[in-house]
């Protein structure tokens, strides 16, 4: 367990603080930060906070098989996909990312992030949200038609509220709906409706009545302004945002997670069908002008990768914040802050994405200034990942820790 971090550069998650040391209290598996204090010189090495995925798919061939990646879940025992997903949150760990939003969770998904809260396995912090599809709709249509055992879809807003219970009963951290089409799923459409009003009021009422947030993938117009009439938490996407609709959002503090590199590398062709990819040659056309308008609105954009392994993979978190940076006209610490403490907000964790008194005790330590060059969260550049106190990736120099302090 690492109890205390010496002389180091200490960007907190909104700004530089300059040399610092920071102290550690343990309980039980966790730990926080317990106090920051200014230090007379630093190491050469800074300390940030913990990087979070606000988006991501965790179950998927993790090996880099050529596989297809829509139907290996389907042909592959829930035993075998939970290590694949471990596997999966490790590389994203060893790049600096030390919480992960998985937006189609199931008991594959709730069963690993237990394992990880309680220190069976090491990892990543992991929230989980079950996802709230109709038939044939976006989630619906991941799933080949001719298959018979598919995921739960509710249609109706009774069994939509009934669906909701089931993953809440199941351990769930919220829930993920679609309020228009997609670009991956087959035979899909993003201008196409999805859920009535009625089913999406019926959702976001019942969720929020058990204390769960509602992340809504919505690309188009139709399907963001439902989303926010209906008081949705965060919008996943929000590729054709409009004027009016960025003002609102604004106004609401919802959070987006734009999603840039997966669409780009569709697009361009990377791992998808000539029909994928026209849909998202379409989306992205007017995408990044959209964007700019709603980030000078005020509109609150946070990493969010939709990692899925294949066409983005897990450990490339800090080439979607460059990507960010250059679409969105953002200094590189603009981006690391929309990658932490923007990013805990996203998700409702005001105790992550912040190195202060009180937040968790995840970090990254790095060579170089990753608030001035994104480069510095470069895989290379990492030298040791800290999540919940103990040293998971890489390894702290002696001489920034007390002798005490043993790597776990």
């Amino acid at each position: 367990m690492l109890t205390d971090l010496e002389g180091v550069d200490l960007w907190d998650g909104t700004a530089h603080r300059g040399p610092s040391t920071l102290r550690f209290a343990h309980a039980g598996s966790d730990a926080v930060v317990a106090s920051v204090e200014p230090a007379s010189a630093s190491s050469g090495l800074t300390a940030v906070p913990g990087l979070i995925d606000t988006h991501v798919h965790l179950i998927g061939e993790s090996t880099g098989a050529r596989v297809d990646f829509l139907t290996w879940p389907l042909t592959t025992r829930a035993e075998e996909r939970v290590l694949h997903g471990l596997a999966n949150a490790r590389r994203a760990l060893a790049a600096g990312v030390t919480t992960l939003r998985d937006l189609a969770a199931d008991d594959v998904q709730f069963s690993l992030r237990r394992a990880l809260d309680a220190g069976v396995v090491q990892g990543p912090r992991l929230v989980a949200h079950g996802v709230v599809g109709m038939t044939g709709g976006h989630a619906d249509l991941f799933t080949p038609p001719a298959v018979v055992d598919r995921p739960p879809v509710a249609d109706g807003p009774d069994e939509c509220r009934r669906l909701v219970r089931h993953w809440a009963r199941s351990g769930s951290d919220g829930i993920k709906i679609a309020t228009s089409g997609g670009v991956l799923s087959v035979g899909d459409r993003p201008g196409w409706r999805g859920y009535t009003r009625a089913e999406v009021a019926a959702i976001v009422d019942e969720a929020h009545a058990l204390g769960l947030r509602v992340a809504a993938h919505a690309h188009t117009e139709a399907g963001i302004e439902l989303a926010l009439d209906e008081g949705v938490d965060s919008i996943e996407h929000g590729t054709l945002v409009t004027a009016e609709q960025a003002a609102r959002i604004a106004a609401a503090g919802i959070t987006v997670a734009p999603t840039l590199l997966i669409n780009d590398r569709i697009a361009a062709g990377r791992g998808a069908s000539p029909e994928q990819a026209a849909k998202a040659v379409e989306l992205v056309a007017e995408r990044d002008q959209r964007l700019r308008a709603a980030v000078a609105a005020g509109v609150d954009l946070v990493l969010g990768t939709d990692a899925n392994g294949f066409h983005v993979g897990f450990g490339e978190e800090h080439l979607e914040l460059v990507r960010m940076a250059e679409v969105l006209g953002w200094s590189a610490e603009r981006a690391l802050r929309s990658a932490t403490s923007r990013a805990a907000a996203a998700i409702g964790r005001d105790d992550l994405g912040r190195l202060v008194p009180g937040a968790k005790a995840d970090l990254v330590l790095v060579r170089g200034a990753p608030w001035r060059d994104l480069g510095a969260l470069a895989l290379e550049a990492i030298v040791a990942v800290v999540v919940r106190g103990r040293v998971v990736h890489g390894a702290v120099p002696p001489g920034l820790r007390d002798q005490g302090t043993s790597r776990s």
